[in-house]
């Protein structure tokens, strides 16, 4: 038996700034009928920019949906139809005031497939040159500088909780060891 879902039907239920919302009949691989509820949004990336002391910049903010301050590499969305390379170097400079002599894909991956279509660019960052930050009138941002060490202690503690922060420190790990 494939593993496919047919659509049958699409009705956008919300449109906001950031998200749509959709909800979808479909036909399950056996025939059955049933709902989907799909966030729609156009994409995102994170960069996990790192000093030539080895230390990731990290953006510490409030999150209303966690309800609480978080510790994040900086990242954003994506506007419809920008390069995401292009998307990754304006997050960088808006959120941190830096800009990259080096700014490499690691990977991309959906960031919660069961209910979004969100897709998620990651970046390294390296050889980086503050030349002053610019944030969005709505963020509010406090900048932190860590040891990738004290930054993966961190991961495993639950100190930094948000998916996309624990994959780019693990990927930048990964990308820094000698090979």
């Amino acid at each position: 038996m494939p593993l496919f879902e047919k659509t049958l039907s699409s009705e956008t239920i919300y449109q906001g700034k950031i998200v749509n919302l959709r909800l979808d009949q479909v036909e399950l691989p056996n025939g059955r009928r049933t709902a989907r509820e799909v966030v729609e949004h156009d994409g995102a990336v994170a960069v996990v920019p790192v000093t030539d002391r080895n230390e990731i910049i990290m953006v510490r903010q409030y999150r209303h949906p966690a309800g609480r301050e978080l510790l994040e590499v900086p990242a954003g969305k994506i506007e419809r139809g920008e390069d995401p390379a292009l998307c990754a170097g304006r997050e960088l400079r808006e959120e941190t005031g830096f800009t990259a002599g080096e700014m490499k894909l690691l990977f991309s991956f959906y960031t919660t497939p069961g209910f979004t279509t969100e897709k998620m660019h990651l970046y390294l960052a390296r050889e980086l040159t503050y030349r002053g930050d610019h944030p969005d009138e709505d963020e509010f941002i406090r900048l932190q500088f860590l040891p990738l060490e004290v930054a993966l202690e961190m991961a495993d503690r639950g100190e930094i909780c948000d998916a996309k922060s624990i994959i780019g420190i693990l990927a930048a790990k990964r990308e820094m060891e000698p090979k």
